[in-house]
């Protein structure tokens, strides 16, 4: 009888683990935000920097990362940084003022850059092409699941153990994932030597083939020519702006507004992820569904609408709220909302990019990225400046609205060339 898990499953469960690691190492310095304040005699602004140092050295590697997921195989490259950030998290533990822990943050993020060009430059290889979005939606559910995992088990750690001590704990399963990547994945399903020859024919014959003639080196030009490359740009900017609000601010944003403890602030700041996991299953079974129909465009452009326009509506139905629970619900449909548009995107990624999918995911991430770095500035400066939050949420559902018109231009099953 045939296993009904193959071997491409394995792969997807790995990648699954990566994200859940990525983000549990990712979202631990908000939860930490309290304690490292106040060691370190930071204030709200310097905090806005620290969260936002990760993301700038995320946004800068993801190129030139991706372009190594292409050149060298997601093995090495993945196997390498996975390590290398899982040093660093290991690291933030150590600092002992803003320089340091603005360093050391830096280069996390610039570690961690790799991870999501890695893994689409996997899905190139290994996924057919009408299993695509499920395998992205569950990867990137891995990453929310992570996060909401965190936030009750960091708190729980930092006042136990303390946070430098948490720090280093965590960054000890980094390198554990690195060995078990290295020893079982392979970077296409033919050089696997586990891998069934009904499976590996499966794979082939379904998975989606390189132009004739097209060129294995991606030129800046093609990408700056292309709408379709601008308009995955622009959207994810808007997308991430959202969501690394959740990332960075959410738990204390909860914690200070409404006078919770962190154990009680933890498990509210719950919620929002595991609807942000539940929107990447929902998007991502959209995007199979509408594909297998025959509709590549709308397969790609529907759930990403849909999951803008209800994160614009859940973001400013928060403002109205005077209870967490109440607040914490429409954070919960924006962030669904946001979490919606990750599948088409990043499908749309290996739609365009190909065998350059690492390069193409990497630059859409960059920008996406840039707007993670402003979102933990703009929190606390527009709080500072105006005196209210609202502005924040404001600016968010605007952007949120106007990524609805850049999903309108996208045309996936054109590539580059449009």
């Amino acid at each position: 009888m045939a296993s009904i898990l193959k071997g491409r499953h394995w792969v997807t469960a790995g990648m699954f683990l990566l994200a859940l690691l990525l983000y549990i190492d990712r979202v631990c310095i908000s939860v930490a935000k309290d304690p490292i304040a106040g060691d370190l005699n930071l204030s709200d602004k310097s905090m806005g920097w620290v969260l936002s140092a990760f993301a700038l050295g995320y946004a800068l590697m993801q190129v030139p990362s991706g372009m190594m997921a292409d050149r060298f195989g997601p093995r090495k490259v993945l196997t390498a940084i996975v390590a290398f950030w899982s040093g660093l998290t290991a690291l933030t533990g150590a600092a002992w003022n803003l320089p340091s822990m603005l360093s050391v943050r830096f280069l996390f993020g610039a570690g961690e850059a790799g991870a999501f060009p890695g893994m689409s430059r996997a899905i190139y290889s290994w996924m057919p092409l009408q299993e695509r979005g499920i395998i992205t939606g569950i990867n990137f559910s891995g990453s929310r699941l992570g996060a909401a995992f965190a936030l009750p088990l960091v708190a729980w750690l930092i006042e136990s153990y303390g946070w430098r001590s948490t720090f280093l704990i965590l960054g000890g399963f980094g390198v554990i994932w690195a060995f078990g990547w290295w020893t079982l994945f392979r970077d296409t399903p033919e050089t696997h030597p586990k891998l069934s020859e009904a499976e590996k024919d499966y794979i082939l014959q379904n998975r989606q083939q390189q132009d004739p003639g097209a060129t294995e080196t991606l030129s800046r030009k093609q990408l700056l020519q292309s709408k379709n490359m601008w308009s995955a740009i622009g959207q994810y900017f808007c997308s991430n702006f959202t969501f690394f609000f959740a990332l960075t601010w959410l738990f204390p944003f909860l914690k200070n507004k409404y006078n919770l403890d962190s154990m009680e602030a933890g498990w509210y700041a719950v919620a929002p992820f595991i609807a942000g996991a539940i929107g990447n299953w929902v998007a991502g079974g959209m995007v199979d569904s509408i594909f297998k129909k025959g509709n590549w465009n709308r397969s790609r452009n529907l759930p990403a609408i849909i999951g803008f326009a209800l994160a614009a509506l859940g973001l400013i139905g928060s403002l109205y709220m005077d209870t967490p629970l109440g607040a914490v619900f429409f954070l919960s449909i924006a962030i669904f909302g946001a979490d919606m548009t990750l599948p088409p995107s990043w499908a749309l990624c290996v739609d365009i990019g190909k065998s350059n999918a690492g390069a193409v995911s990497g630059t859409m991430n960059m920008a996406g990225n840039i707007g993670a770095f402003l979102t933990a500035l703009a929190f606390p400066y527009l709080t500072d400046w105006t005196g209210s939050v609202d502005y924040f949420f404001y600016v968010a559902a605007a952007l949120n609205v106007f990524a609805i018109f850049l999903w309108w231009r996208v045309q996936a099953d054109k590539g580059l060339s449009y």
